[in-house]
């Protein structure tokens, strides 16, 4: 159930005195739930956002499904956490409630009064509700945010200046318990919700995950998440498995069957596309991770891809195929940003 639409329209510049007594809500926090009117309603600024290092925007590039505004939840000091205003994003359509989306825009004339133009409806991504980034506090402290994923679930008004910038050039950053604690918050999430066959394959995913993880980092391997930004894009890769001890990243899918194989395929393929100019003390090795042994066919094509494959047998335990080929070493001089330092 959702609320009906407001008297405004998307594009319409207002104050929070126009806005709460028609939405509900009060005060100027950046997340406000208004329960009366069954609304969360989200403020977004730019200028805040940038004193810690992240912004709010529209990512340029649609997906299959469409359109993506990525909105950093709250909490200016140490890490963000899934309670207050953010559990009111993330519980909002269970609990049938509507996001609406506002942007800073200036001041009334003559006034230190705060305006606010409206971006429409919104829900979380049903697919990937968020991804948790690295950011700095309050204080200039390493901190682990909440970015959510926003869809538009109607009319809204869709502006350069609220789209974010394509990333300069490729670089990645590693994240050492951004990885665990997503896949917590998305287990804790489907305990309240029906379970659906999507789900089902989503959960053995990350218990997939967490069972691997667990076996490398009890042999000595240090397991970390790596986002990559691509350049000239505004997207993000994210990958919850990144072996910083031998240089290998793992894309876990949740089944064998042909398209997840392909699409943790699609995945490394582009990944290796922008990880590698940059520079490693190690070549770069590629693995995709399954919960059980995939037709020949599929394993054939991964390493045909020089696409390694760690599965999981039928003892609990986990076998590997290694392809035969690995990515080169990128020439000297090439450039890395926040390169990992591998373990020795």
């Amino acid at each position: 159930m959702t609320t009906p639409r407001p008297a405004f329209e998307p594009g319409a510049i207002l104050t929070r005195a126009e806005i709460h007594p028609v939405l509900g809500g009060s005060g100027y926090a950046g997340i406000c739930p208004a329960k009366e009117k069954r609304n969360v309603l989200l403020f977004s600024d730019s200028k805040i956002g940038e004193r810690y290092g992240y912004r709010d925007g529209w990512l340029a590039e649609d997906d299959d499904i469409g359109p993506v505004f990525t909105y950093t939840g709250v909490g200016k000091r140490g890490d963000q956490t899934l309670s207050g205003g953010n559990a009111a994003i993330f519980e909002a359509a269970s609990k049938g409630r509507t996001l609406h989306l506002f942007i800073a825009v200036g001041k009334v004339p003559g006034s230190d009064t705060r305006t606010h133009k409206y971006i429409g409806q919104f829900k979380v991504d049903e697919r990937n509700a968020f991804e948790i980034q690295e950011a700095k506090d309050e204080l200039g402290h390493n901190r682990n945010v909440i970015v959510f994923r926003l869809r538009p679930t109607g009319p809204h008004i869709r502006e350069s200046a609220d789209t974010l910038p394509p990333a300069p050039q490729s670089r990645f950053r590693i994240n050492r318990t951004a990885g665990r604690i997503a896949r917590a918050y998305r287990r804790a999430r489907r305990q309240h919700q029906p379970s659906n066959p999507e789900q089902m394959v989503a959960a053995r995913r990350d218990d997939l995950v967490d069972a691997f993880e667990d076996r490398e980092t009890a042999a000595g391997a240090n397991i970390v998440q790596l986002e990559l930004s691509m350049r000239n894009s505004t997207s993000r890769l994210v990958f919850d498995l990144y072996n910083q001890t031998n240089n290998t990243l793992y894309q876990p899918t949740g089944s064998a069957a042909n398209e997840p194989i392909t699409q943790a395929l699609a995945q490394l393929l582009q990944a290796r596309q922008h990880l590698r100019s940059l520079s490693h003390h190690q070549p770069l090795h590629l693995m995709v991770l399954t919960p059980t042994l995939p037709r020949e066919d599929l394993r054939d094509l991964l390493a045909e891809h020089g696409i390694g494959l760690v599965y999981r047998n039928e003892s609990g335990n986990f076998s590997e195929f290694e392809a035969n080929t690995t990515t080169s070493v990128p020439p000297q001089g090439s450039r890395c940003i926040d390169c990992p330092v591998l373990a020795s």
